[in-house]
């Protein structure tokens, strides 16, 4: 067992044979994804040195793949992230919904991601938008930050949109903020019924539209009338939509982005052995109670790589999305008046100095100041520690 084990070592050592088994049957952006995550902070995408001015210690640094399914590169996203978006927040209660897709649409969306995940968005936040603004319920056009996840605990496929959402809204004229209940947003068996009937609705029509592919076992629901006896059970079920408690300030919230923005289907920390067993990794089994969730479990290698990259996504897809007062064509406006109605007083943002050029951080052995002595390019190894006598000078 090992605390320093990460998904790149793993790739690493078992993507290659893992490839060569696959041959012609793997997409190219998973081949892409694998390629970045095995090369994360390796030679093979260059870096720099660094020599301490003081005591004369060095160190290697390689460049990060920035790789968006990367679990080593979304720290920094996150936070660059989270800095723009801390602008946004409303001083109002914010909830937390979440929109998830039965097992037998999660399986079509599996073998149709661009055109399924981007209905679910869509399906999702029409449902909010509509019940929100119905006089029966809220009355009011609010806003919502929508985060797609594809992920179960366990690394299975399990598509679902978090929603962050203000706890109120504007009136149709825009002169009034309409507030929610304290410890209520909007009716959850309402959204599902709504949500139901959009999402089936339209997927019907990207099946006549012949949008929609099926291969393997799914391949018989090529034939329409296969198609709609798979879908008759989903048309008569209860769809989840869950709705947490409001969050507890605007901290709360940013709190919570930064653990689901950027979160990937599993992180480093997550990862507990590697070996000729298998992956053992932690993960949350939402069937037992609250004590019990934490679980271990051990997968074969193959397999434990074949769930993580059925989570990739399709090249270009956006996985965050905003809608309604958040929208990026009317945010800054819709804001503005928001603010204004509920005589929030608005600071300017502070200008953004131009970025300076990054510096190491202190030498680990004094604390002295780092100092970058060579750029090495990909693929490239230093040839030797700088001498002692002159840390600062010239190529090691």
């Amino acid at each position: 067992m090992s605390a320093s084990l990460e998904l790149g070592d793993i790739f690493r050592a078992a993507g290659p044979a893992w490839r060569s088994a696959h041959a012609g049957r793997l997409p190219l952006q998973q081949l892409k994804v694998m390629s970045a995550i095995e090369h994360c902070r390796t030679a093979a995408l260059g870096g720099h040195v660094a020599a301490c001015g003081d005591c004369g210690h060095w160190r290697i640094a390689y460049n990060s793949c920035r790789n968006r399914h990367c679990p080593r590169c979304q720290g920094n996203a996150a936070r660059t992230w989270l800095a723009e978006r801390e602008a946004d927040l409303l001083p109002v209660g914010y909830f937390h919904v979440v929109f998830t897709l039965p097992a037998r649409i999660a399986d079509i969306a599996l073998q149709n991601k661009t055109v399924l995940y981007a209905l679910l968005f869509q399906a999702a936040s029409e449902t909010m938008m509509t019940i929100a603004a119905d006089p029966r319920h809220l009355g009011a056009r609010i806003g919502i930050t929508a985060v797609l996840h594809s992920w179960g605990s366990a690394l299975t496929h399990h598509p679902h949109v978090h929603m962050i959402v203000p706890g109120g809204g504007l009136s149709p004229d825009g002169r009034r903020w309409i507030s929610s209940r304290p410890a209520f947003l909007l009716p959850v068996r309402v959204l599902g019924k709504l949500f139901r009937r959009l999402f089936l609705t339209r997927l019907r029509a990207l099946f006549d539209a012949d949008r929609l592919a099926f291969r393997g076992q799914l391949a018989p629901l090529a034939d329409r009338r296969a198609f709609m006896r798979y879908l008759a059970p989903v048309r008569s079920t209860r769809w989840v939509v869950y709705a947490k408690p409001p969050f507890a300030g605007p901290k709360a919230v940013l709190a919570y982005l930064s653990r689901y923005t950027h979160r990937v289907a599993i992180s480093n920390h997550r990862l507990l052995a590697f070996n000729e067993n298998g992956v053992t990794f932690r993960y949350k089994d939402y069937r037992r109670d609250t004590a019990n969730q934490q679980q271990v479990m051990t997968l074969a290698t193959d397999e434990f790589i074949r769930r993580f990259m059925l989570h990739v996504l399709p090249r270009g897809f956006h996985r965050i999305r905003h809608y309604g007062l958040l929208s990026s064509s009317s945010r800054k406006a819709s804001l503005a008046r928001v603010r204004e109605l509920l005589k929030v007083i608005s600071t300017p943002a502070p200008e953004v100095p131009e970025a300076e050029p990054a510096t190491p951080p202190p030498c680990p052995c004094c604390g002295g100041p780092m100092i970058v002595i060579q750029i090495l390019p990909r693929w490239c190894q230093p040839r030797g520690p700088p001498r002692a006598a002159d840390p600062t000078g010239g190529s090691p």
